[in-house]
């Protein structure tokens, strides 16, 4: 019997089969909606995006309204001067964000828990309570939300059982075997024609998605090398089940045991073993409840003013030890002024310290995850497709990097500016929105 044969006759079965043709459907369904909720959730936020930058240029544009009028003060708040560097940078609105890949519609990943946008100010910090806690997909299932990567992941092994838990082992209970190994080369690669017909089957569905939701946010316009990415994982996650149960058929001899073993096989990889490894995890690298880090925000500051005068000049010289020869360094006047407005650097440096350990504690954590890869697939493929999503951890690590990157540029400018007795007109604050917006 050729290839071609083995798979009309394949079709002709599934056609027949309402049970498998409904679990495609279902498959196909959930897929879209998955879809749709990744792609609802790219536009809002990019629509959440242009609303905060129009917000920020209308303050901009307000600020500089005020420097072409020759107003230093804001109307009932004459402690506040714009020809300074504190209130010129305070009152300059500047926002980080972590834009939205379009490929942000296979996989959600942590998007929704974590902030995708800050306004960066001197007092701002990359822990700050905007920036949530991650959660599991399979958590943030319960609240509704489903996306395409939860659909491959956990549904299309269940997917790829149902359309092939009976090859076989039909045969064989219906005493059909015999003949069928006369009019082929050998049963094992008949086994392997039936099971590539569907193999085949849900790799075109599965493209089709793929392709569908590369419609929805416009992925090739951004980067066709998500699209690429997504289908090879997706093969590959499909290839990876499809040998487990080519072997499971291949050693079964009824419908009921093949079933049994496939289906405690499907729960072994996508529920067992990533519950083990987090359970381990969680004992390993117990999460950090970052007292320190809350310490420091709440009372940080109390003890920071508490020490004498001269321990918080020596603190600010040690951070910036460029601004000992400046203009006011010797003033004791001015000193007053600009320790009190200078102590957010050494709020900042106090909360880096305090973050480090959380930091490591990350780092420490992934590392232990990234080896249980080999025996634990489910992760594995989890944090590609988060990865070619750009809302895999890692991308939301790099982003409050950059936001404490953004935090130590503006308040390094702030202070050596005013240290230095810079005077801001228009052409400084423009200079200041150039620089501190990247």
């Amino acid at each position: 019997m050729k290839n071609l044969d083995i798979f009309l006759y394949e079709w002709k079965h599934f056609v027949r089969s309402p049970f498998k043709m409904v679990a495609l459907l279902l498959f196909v369904l959930a897929a879209v909606y998955g879809l749709h909720n990744g792609a609802s959730l790219y536009e809002k936020q990019k629509a959440e995006i242009e609303k905060i930058n129009q917000k920020a240029e209308a303050q901009i544009e307000k600020m500089i309204t005020h420097y072409d009028k020759g107003e230093k003060s804001p109307e009932g708040r004459p402690w506040v001067n714009f020809t300074t560097p504190f209130w010129a940078i305070w009152n300059l609105p500047t926002y980080h964000f972590k834009a939205p890949s379009p490929a942000l519609v296979y996989s959600i990943g942590q998007a929704e828990q974590y902030g995708f946008y800050k306004q960066i100010s001197v007092w701002a910090s990359a822990y700050d309570a905007d920036m949530a806690e991650e959660i599991a997909n399979p958590e943030r299932l319960q609240t509704g939300t489903l996306d395409f990567a939860f659909v491959l992941l956990f549904l299309l092994p269940l997917l790829l059982l149902i359309l092939t838990y009976n090859l076989k082992s039909a045969e064989t209970e219906q005493g059909f075997l015999a003949l069928i190994e006369v009019q082929t080369a050998s049963k094992n690669t008949w086994l392997l024609s039936r099971m590539a017909f569907y193999i085949g089957l849900v790799l075109l569905f599965t493209f089709a998605l793929i392709l569908y939701g590369a419609m929805l946010t416009h992925v090739f316009e951004a980067s066709s090398n998500a699209f690429g990415q997504m289908l090879f994982y997706s093969f590959l996650y499909l290839i990876f089940w499809a040998v487990l149960y080519y072997f499971i058929l291949q050693k079964g001899k009824s419908i009921l045991g093949n079933t049994l073993q496939m289906v405690g096989l499907w729960l072994l990889l996508t529920f067992v073993i990533p519950a083990v490894v987090h359970q381990y995890v969680s004992i390993s690298q117990p999460i950090n409840l970052m007292t320190d880090l809350i310490d420091v925000q709440r009372d940080g500051r109390e003890k920071l003013f508490a020490q004498p005068d001269s321990v918080i000049d020596n603190q600010i010289f040690a951070l910036f030890p460029e601004i000992k020869g400046s203009k006011l360094a010797n003033d004791s006047t001015e000193r007053v002024r600009l320790r009190n407005f200078s102590a957010s650097a050494l709020a900042n440096n106090m909360l880096k310290e305090a973050t480090t350990p959380i930091i490591a504690e990350n780092k420490a954590k992934n590392a232990l995850i990234k080896q249980s890869y080999w025996f634990n697939p489910l992760t594995f493929f989890q944090n590609q497709l988060n990865a070619v999503a750009q809302t895999h951890f890692q991308d939301y690590q790099n982003y409050r990097n950059d936001i404490e990157r953004l935090v130590d540029k503006r308040i390094k400018i702030m202070v050596l500016d005013m240290w230095n007795d810079e005077k801001v007109d228009k052409d400084k604050f423009l200079t200041y929105h150039k620089k501190l917006k990247s």
